[in-house]
């Protein structure tokens, strides 16, 4: 087994390495996050990114919720995956019949574990629940289901009954039991004691969740204790603090103890997506997929990673299909400044990368970001270069008051006037979604990603709007300050595919 505590065995991490695998969580209480509603579109999305990823369960839904949930369900148990689909049930026959339906390879069946839940949430006894988890079990298997019993709030349990509970579930057929630290309760220790009985009763899963900040070390510990199914979402999205980020287990078993249990590089890609179909934003300093997690911007850093791609990181960002960025700010070096000149493809002198990293580090004390475009424009000033324009905004029309919002945009590209009419979900989706188009005769590119934040407060804000875009290898960023969140928008993008037509014919120069 791993050996959390006293650092690698001689032996094998695992008795039976590669053993561990992972349950996806994400469609079900992923979902239960406020403000969190997916589409059944949106969720075989996610789920045909999970199957590609590697994950063993995905857990589609609760059948029971009601009949748009179950045609979600059933949408993924359409997708011919590769993956184990199942549907979280509660302790009645009536939710097995309706997972049933919906077609699911198995069921996550909870049922309560401690006399909170058993006598004051269920109002029955210990014996009678017990009676009826067994006559449960019974009935799935009965019908074919791969069925996990669930002992909700075990860790609260006294361990004890908790035991005797899955014991009997697994005598009556249960392909395996589930530890679950419900509300986020437990201690490391707790969760050692609990997840050791259960997994020498038989395989045992664990299901832990954040608000003691302890899920990632007792979905580790669990490992640790015998479990080899661990219960989490992408990104850690959930109720209350949520649950155990799959990405954080992921790569603290493969780089830890040498244990895979996904293809890693495609966690970005799942993370993301997942981001974009829920509303929630990465944090930067969110381990493995936020945006800071491979960015340097201290000059001793940065120059310590020019000259070994490890001295900084702990494993390389491709593992987990991320790239390593060099940040600029105040605390910008040399080494640093010269790097990111060199990835545009702008060559300066010693005195002017003096000149130019002075520059830098004064916008870093404002408080602000120093963006590609920011860096660009000072190296430029800096080389006394006269550069032209090949992309500018003529003129911009949103129109939000109509059933698709319309937007209508006049450019001028190398000297040419284009206009272009789109709609989209809102005023700037309509807007951006017109400048692509429009812009798309030129070159390809593609929007890597979008953020806005209000800088300043009221209903006539200022809103600070970055854009990331990218052509073929290149790369750029930008941002726009304007009370008019469509304008700043497609700014911004414009601002940002005429630096990328202008590096490329840079780097055709060269």
């Amino acid at each position: 087994m791993i050996d959390l505590f006293g650092g690698h065995p001689d032996t094998d991490p695992l008795d039976d390495a590669g053993d561990v695998q992972l349950l996806d969580t994400t469609l079900r209480d992923g979902e239960q996050a406020p403000g969190v509603s997916l589409t059944p579109d949106e969720k075989a999305s996610i789920a045909r990114q999970a199957d590609r990823a590697g994950i063993a369960v995905i857990e589609a839904g609760s059948a029971c919720t009601g009949p748009g949930e179950r045609e979600t369900i059933r949408q993924v148990t359409g997708l011919d995956l590769s993956t184990r689909v199942t549907s979280f049930c509660r302790g009645l026959e009536r939710d097995i019949d309706l997972a049933i339906d919906c077609g699911v390879d198995g069921i996550n069946l909870v049922v309560p574990a401690s006399d909170r839940h058993v006598t004051e949430k269920v109002g029955t006894s210990r014996e009678q629940n017990r009676r009826s988890t067994v006559e449960l079990v019974e009935y799935a298997t009965d019908h074919g289901l791969w069925v996990e019993v669930i002992g909700e709030d075990g860790s609260r349990a006294e361990l004890p009954y908790l035991e005797s509970l899955m014991r009997a579930a697994l005598d009556a057929g249960a392909d395996r039991v589930c530890y679950a630290d419900t509300v986020g309760h437990a201690t490391p220790d707790r969760t050692l004691a609990c997840v050791q009985t259960l997994a020498a009763l038989g395989p045992t899963s664990t299901h832990t969740h954040d608000d003691l900040g302890l899920a990632v070390t007792n979905a580790l510990v669990s490992v640790a204790a015998g479990a080899d199914l661990v219960h989490g979402t992408v990104n850690g999205i959930g109720e209350r603090a949520g649950n155990v980020a799959l990405e954080e287990v992921a790569i603290a078993l493969s780089h830890g103890y040498g244990v895979e249990t996904m293809e890693l590089e495609q966690v970005y890609d799942l993370a993301q997506l997942v981001a974009n179909r829920t509303g929630m934003a990465l944090p930067p300093n969110k381990a493995v997929v936020g945006e800071n997690a491979f960015t340097h911007e201290s000059g001793i850093h940065t120059d310590g990673t020019l000259k070994d791609d490890a001295m900084y990181e702990p494993y390389p960002p491709e593992l987990v299909g991320r790239q390593r960025r060099l940040a600029l700010g105040k605390h910008a070096g040399h080494a640093g400044v010269a790097a990111a000149l060199a990835e545009h493809g702008v060559e300066v002198t010693d005195d002017q990368l003096d000149s130019v990293v002075e520059r830098v580090k004064r916008i870093g004390d404002r408080g602000k970001r120093v963006t590609d475009a920011d860096l660009l424009t000072i190296a430029e000033e800096v080389r006394g270069d006269d550069r032209d324009r090949h992309v500018e905004l003529l003129d911009l029309t949103a129109v939000s008051g109509v059933h698709p919002p319309t937007a209508s945009i006049r450019l001028s590209v190398g000297g040419t006037e284009r206009e272009n009419a789109a709609t989209g979900s809102g005023p700037v989706d309509a807007a951006m979604n017109a400048a692509v188009e429009a812009l798309s005769h030129e070159a390809d590119a593609a929007l890597e990603s979008y953020h806005v934040d209000a800088i300043t407060g009221g209903t006539d804000a200022i809103v600070t709007v970055e854009v990331e875009m990218s052509r073929d290898d290149e790369s750029v960023t930008v941002t726009e300050s304007d009370s008019d969140i469509t304008a700043a928008s497609v700014t911004a993008m414009v601002d940002a595919m005429d630096r990328l037509v202008d590096e490329q014919s840079v780097m055709a120069d060269d």
